[in-house]
């Protein structure tokens, strides 16, 4: 194996980073009295665990986090598997719509969550900090529930996959 230098290509970065599996979270908030909220596949578990930490990236240009980034607190639903359709209805240009005919859960603060997720955080954010074409968010964990019987979607090879058993 030949490592090649890294030039501009942001399709044959895109296509590698692809290669990596993820999870896919939901990130929602009631916002001046309605849902709001996005889909990342950047979610990253365990970051701390005294103080409880997770973190996420967003990209510079999104329209949804600077309308949810400073919610009281920040619902996260690690999607189960099957959630496919509503990861993309999450994550539709119609933010109208987002919320449309989905099963969610509101916290008393404020956080929003999705019924059929293996994970739900509440969280706040503890930091944003600016990282090239992203801002990687730094959360407090404030309260939390797993679902042992539900497994999670996972992002893969630019598709929605499910864990299989070896």
């Amino acid at each position: 194996m030949t490592l090649a230098p890294y030039e501009a290509d942001l399709e044959l970065l895109r296509k590698t980073f692809s290669f990596f599996p993820t999870g896919v979270a939901a990130i929602a908030a009631v916002i001046d009295g309605k849902p709001e909220g996005m889909v990342v596949s950047t979610f990253t578990v365990g970051v701390s665990m005294d103080p409880p930490m997770v973190l996420f990236s967003v990209q510079n240009t999104s329209s949804t986090w600077p309308v949810i980034h400073n919610a009281a607190r920040l619902g996260i639903s690690i999607l189960g598997e099957g959630m496919g359709p509503a990861a993309r209805q999450l994550s539709s240009r119609n933010k109208e719509a987002r919320f449309d005919n989905l099963d969610i859960e509101t916290s008393e603060a404020g956080a929003i969550f999705v019924h059929g997720s293996a994970i739900w955080l509440e969280c706040t954010v503890r930091s944003e900090n600016l990282a090239g074409d992203h801002h990687v968010i730094l959360l407090n964990i404030e309260s939390l529930h797993a679902d042992a019987d539900v497994n999670p979607l996972i992002y893969h090879g630019s598709g929605f996959r499910q864990l299989a058993e070896l």
